[in-house]
């Protein structure tokens, strides 16, 4: 079995077309058609089942997928455990990112030092939901992905660094019923509220439902969006409700302009209301797997660990 034919393999997987995955792999039709046959000859089984209109994984495919991924991950990282003999002078970091970021850490100043520090190093960055993007680090797609989880969300098989943890406040129009309260519990919100969600998969959309959970009611109609800041503009806008966390809302770079509001009053006199559950937080998590951790992701947490150690020290000395 060569690497080249796992190559050939996934590429048909991710395409789903013969056609196309041999462009990307900047071979003839043909002869990515013959290197999948002999791939097939030598595990004793096809791979794939084509028809004129489709190309599907079969049995063996499916099983074969998640090993190839971890295969070639794996020749990767050797080679990157190669390169840092050399001093980390080259390779690739393959890094996922969540929308919803931690707020005591700036992901990008992360980024600036750890390319200033390794400058030979090339950013492959990922955006998706957390459940996507821990799977990606399992089956070695990612190397490290920054997600929305808290210590007891990240699945099994992965390591993990809590990075921050942000209150989740909830946003209500103006003339919502509950614009006047300073803090509310969920169950306060009338049953015929409509909420405005994050995607499914995403960890702020577990968190939100847990919180939910907790106070004993559904969370109700439901108004489902793709980008986080979508929500809170909505709800200031007048759709309903939405749940977001705190740095959502008051961050510089907030869509709601330049802040800070003073007492929760937000732009078009919608409300940032705090919430009475000490446990409604969105933690925000950078994951890997530590069995199998290339230089150049080793270097990455190792420059997160100065910020989340700044963040603490900082804090440290503000408090009373």
């Amino acid at each position: 079995m060569e690497l080249r034919h796992l190559k050939y393999f996934l590429a048909v997987v991710e395409t789903r077309n013969f056609t196309e995955a041999a462009a990307n792999c900047y071979v003839a039709q043909s002869a990515l058609s013959q290197q999948i046959a002999r791939l097939e000859k030598t595990v004793g089984a096809a791979l794939f089942s084509r028809t004129s209109r489709s190309v599907r994984l079969t049995a063996a495919g499916e099983l074969l997928e998640p090993l190839a991924r971890r295969i070639l991950a794996d020749v990767d990282n050797a080679q990157a455990a190669v390169d840092a003999l050399a001093g980390l002078r080259r390779g690739r970091l393959r890094l996922g990112l969540v929308q919803t970021l931690a707020g005591s850490i700036d992901m990008v100043e992360v980024m600036a030092e750890y390319h200033a520090r390794h400058p030979g190093i090339d950013f492959d960055v990922a955006n998706g939901t957390s459940s996507e993007m821990t799977a990606a680090v399992l089956s070695g797609g990612l190397d490290v992905a920054v997600v929305g989880l808290g210590s007891h969300e990240v699945p099994a098989g992965l390591d993990h660094r809590l990075l921050g943890s942000d209150p989740l406040m909830v946003i209500v129009p103006h003339d919502h019923p509950l614009a006047e309260r300073d803090v509310i519990d969920l169950a306060d919100l009338p049953e015929s509220h409509q909420l405005i969600q994050f995607a499914q998969g995403t960890g702020l959309r577990r968190q939100v439902e847990a919180a939910f959970a907790r106070a004993g009611v559904e969370p109700g109609r439901q108004f489902e969006v793709g980008q986080a800041y979508d929500m809170v503009r909505l709800a200031a806008r007048g759709v309903d409700v939405t749940v977001v966390p705190r740095w959502s809302v008051f961050a510089a770079g907030s869509p709601l302009g330049p802040g800070p509001y003073p007492h929760g009053v937000l732009p078009g006199d919608a409300r940032a209301l705090r919430l009475s559950d000490a446990k409604a937080v969105h933690d925000v998590s950078v994951v890997y797997d530590s069995k199998r951790l290339a230089p150049a992701a080793a270097a990455f947490l190792d420059v997160v660990d100065r910020h989340t150690d700044v963040v603490h020290e900082f804090r440290g000395a503000a408090a009373p």
